[in-house]
């Protein structure tokens, strides 16, 4: 018997970003330099497979820093930590490598610049995600106003008097986020914006390439874990650009493969999913269907973090 064809238009780009190879490439660095086990403290990243290959190779995850021993190494995730972390590291005297990608870092930065500018910020994000919990950590209680929507934006009420500023988690769907700005920027026309865009390349490169493709789909599959931002935002916008079943799936078994008959498919994962979790979809859609595999690359990435000092040597 013939089987159902289908097509797999496979978004590119898609899976790992710069800031999710430094962070798995500094825990593997520090177990190379330091030997097993190196502790990390939650996630390196949000993806279990990740987590659970690193765990094979000696790193030990902690949810905080009680749990881990005197001296020992230990390793803050890529999405940032509260600046009481790395202070009570210090004090215990662990040592402290930083996996913090460099674009949250740059969130932090242009948040104590407007505090020291005297404004208070609007931290556009999702509340209870960690890196929303490390930017508001970095500094002192009340000076920052949470807004995760926007109906939010239309009700917040900052402190009479004071000057405003905006920043935004990096993982967010770039339409909400505009739509949320552009609230702020109607009711507080002297807002400060950031020095430039917040949400991260790999964020808007990953929603660009579902928007080009989704459209065009019977169903979309992005690949990621249910606690990844960005992941999330991924099937939003493949609903939003059309595609009438988009699916978040950890991995192939996940896929409801049964509402799938054939057609046209858009495939891609999350900024924290590695390629092989993609391989092994396209293999298992072999085994039930005929298969056309189409890449759609909409734009091509060169970006490159370098590691910390202390792992260089």
């Amino acid at each position: 018997m013939s089987r159902p064809k289908l097509t797999i238009l496979l978004a590119a780009p898609r899976g790992f970003c710069a800031g999710v190879d430094r962070a798995i490439l500094i825990v593997e660095r520090a177990l190379a330099k330091f030997g097993r086990p190196v502790y990390v403290r939650h996630e390196i990243v949000h993806n279990r497979h990740v987590v659970e290959a690193l765990k094979r190779k000696g790193a030990v995850f902690v949810d905080e820093l009680d749990q881990v021993p005197d001296d020992a190494p230990v390793i803050f995730s890529a999405h940032g930590v509260p600046k009481s972390v790395p202070i009570e590291a210090d004090r215990r005297k662990l040592i402290c490598v930083d996996a913090t990608c460099p674009l949250v870092s740059k969130v932090h930065v242009e948040a104590e610049r407007h505090a020291r500018d005297g404004k208070h910020i609007f931290l556009i994000g999702h509340a209870g995600h960690p890196e929303v919990i490390g930017t508001m950590g970095q500094l002192d209680p009340g000076a920052m106003t949470l807004v995760e929507n926007a109906r939010d934006a239309e009700r917040v009420t900052p402190p009479d008097g004071r000057q405003l500023a905006y920043i935004t988690q990096t993982t967010l769907s770039v339409d909400d986020t505009a739509e949320i700005i552009a609230v702020l920027r109607s009711r507080f026309p002297t807002i400060a914006a950031p020095r430039k865009e917040d949400i991260c390349y790999a964020t808007t490169n990953r929603q660009a390439a579902v928007t080009a493709i989704a459209g065009r789909c019977d169903a979309f599959v992005v690949i990621g874990a249910p606690n990844s931002s960005n992941s999330n935002r991924l099937v939003e916008v493949a609903r939003k650009a059309g595609c009438r079943l988009a699916v978040l799936a950890e991995e192939s078994r996940d896929i409801p493969w049964d509402q799938i008959g054939g057609g046209v498919m858009g495939l891609t994962a999350g900024a924290s999913a590695p390629e092989d979790l993609i391989e092994e979809v396209i293999a298992d859609a072999k085994a039930r269907f005929d298969v056309a595999v189409e890449p759609v690359v909409t734009a091509e990435e060169t970006v490159k973090f370098s590691l910390p000092r202390a792992l260089v040597a």
